[in-house]
């Protein structure tokens, strides 16, 4: 860096016939001057006449620096141990075709006196752009290992590969691929001809575009950017069930007004119908609430369809073979219902009321991705989420029921370690206010919230949005499934990644 020159300006631009000459300079100093070490004009015309974005140079105060000659393959095309030859050889560049799918690399260098600068991921850095443009799945090109021969009477080149990798070896092209995001997929011999340096073996890396879309005739619905409608309930007495649904109504019209996906309730938010069967015991003033909850489904479905969308109806207690759970329903807006149920029930719950504990939980397909249904305990619970975000979860929703702000902490905290370390955005809606008529509901503690990872594309505290505590309220927040994405694959830790699946592993039971 000290011998490098004063940058007063960089700039980037295709590669023009014009620039032959300079170029031709460029790859003798590399590479020498016997005739096959740099490009003729007929094959820089060829490459600019086929492909001229693949084709760039970058200038560093007026003078090329380096260049980056690239062209696009049908991948499935390409021999397992192709050569270099098979790509470029041709003047024509007859692999090159307008219907491919991942650009091909074909020569990357950047000036001796320029090194140390960047450059070369600057380049990469543009191929990367191109190839998200274009929806390519991704970046090819036979990576040189030209430290190999130094250790090739010792090591197969799978072995210096890994070696590179834990740091044991320095390879100044190898290094630098890996820290640029590319993998090594398999090695290629005799790759370059004269290749010394590598013994002419080659890896194949890729770099892998997140964003590809494969063409479909059938029309996509399902969304990127999701709007999330959270309902924080408060309790308070209902002379019917008819009345507490249109209260449910005007929260769901609410949110649909404001063009919401989904639409989530509270664990137990028609609880206030218990008040009625004061009387009884409390196992069986639940049992009567069960009965409710066919009906108020029922009606929650309806409103999904009249209103446009995807309602997440809390949870409610049902009666099963005279087998009591909590459960919830998914009501979409394209008129199909789901269940879910409660898996780990509370000591109260168990104790007062004789709730069982529920045996299925699974990742819902809806049109704005894949979201998990954890309620209030389960959400303590990691094993859970860490199975559903393995198979693909976007959003988990959480819907809850605190009576003290510790029981609250307990679901909050734990909503924000799940966002962490699955990557995922965590939604939960809890109940507000009192029901001194309904014995074992007591005082309620609540404040929903929508959470999200923690790194540079989302909030420095994970908090997408939140209520005002104990306040009737509804609450909504835009998401952002593509920023999930990136960050699986781009962000500063990969908790899913990095999981030590040599070390431990957790699965479903069967």
């Amino acid at each position: 860096m000290e011998n490098s020159p004063k940058i007063e300006q960089i700039e980037l631009k295709y590669l023009s016939l014009k620039d032959f000459e300079v170029l031709k300079e460029v790859f003798v100093e590399i590479y020498g001057d016997v005739p096959d070490a740099y490009w003729q004009k007929d094959e820089l015309r060829s490459l600019i006449d086929i492909f001229p974005e693949g084709q760039v140079v970058i200038l560093v105060n007026g003078d090329i620096a380096g260049c980056a000659f690239s062209i696009i393959v049908d991948y499935d095309k390409l021999s397992d141990n192709h050569t270099y030859d098979d790509i470029a050889g041709d003047v024509k560049f007859k692999n090159h075709t307008e219907h491919g799918d991942m650009l091909y690399g074909i020569d990357v260098i950047i000036r001796k006196e320029y090194r140390g600068l960047k450059l070369g991921r600057r380049l990469y850095d543009y191929r990367k752009e191109l190839t998200e443009q274009l929806n390519l799945k991704g970046i090819v090109f036979g990576g040189r290992i030209p430290n190999y021969h130094k250790v090739s009477s010792e090591l197969t080149p799978k072995q210096y590969i890994q070696k590179v990798r834990t740091k044991e070896i320095d390879d100044p092209v190898l290094n630098f691929q890996l820290s640029n995001d590319f993998r090594p997929v398999r090695i290629l011999s005799n790759y370059l001809d004269g290749d010394k340096d590598s013994k002419e073996y080659a890896v194949l890396m890729q770099w892998d575009n997140i964003y590809f879309e494969k063409e479909s005739k059938a029309p996509s619905s399902q969304k990127s950017e999701v709007r999330l409608g959270l309902v924080q309930w408060q309790m308070r007495s209902y002379s019917s069930m008819e009345e507490l649904l249109h209260q449910v109504e005007f929260f769901i019209e609410s949110l649909s007004g404001y063009r919401s996906d989904f639409a989530l309730f509270p664990e137990f938010f028609n609880a206030p119908l218990m008040s009625k069967y004061n009387h009884l015991s409390e196992p069986d003033a639940i049992r009567e609430l069960a009965k409710y909850t066919e009906p108020i489904k029922n009606k929650m479905a309806e409103l999904s369809i009249a209103y446009n969308i995807n309602i997440i109806s809390g949870s409610m207690p049902e009666l099963i073979d005279n087998k009591l759970y909590n459960v919830g329903y998914l009501c979409k807006r394209d008129g199909s219902i789901e269940r879910y149920e409660k898996i780990h029930v509370t000591p109260d719950e168990a104790r007062v009321w004789g709730m069982q504990r529920g045996s299925e939980f699974k990742v819902f397909d809806t049109d704005c991705g894949k979201i998990g249904i954890l309620i209030c305990y389960d959400v303590e619970f990691p094993e859970l989420s860490r199975i559903l975000a393995k198979e693909g979860m976007d959003i988990l929703f959480v819907p809850f029921l605190t009576d003290t702000q510790n029981g609250f902490s307990r679901v909050k905290l734990c909503a924000q370690a799940r966002a962490v370390e699955n990557e995922c955005y965590v939604a939960i809606a809890g109940s507000v206010g009192n029901l001194p008529k309904v014995h074992n509901m007591d005082i309620q503690y609540a404040q929903s919230a929508v959470f999200t990872p923690s790194d540079f594309a989302f909030p420095s505290d994970g908090i997408k949005a939140q209520t005002t505590p104990n306040t009737e309220m509804i609450l909504i927040a835009d998401v952002d499934l593509l920023a999930l994405r990136e960050l699986h694959n781009f962000g500063s830790v990969k908790n899913l990644k990095d999981i030590r699946n040599d070390l431990y592993s957790l699965n479903r039971n069967k």
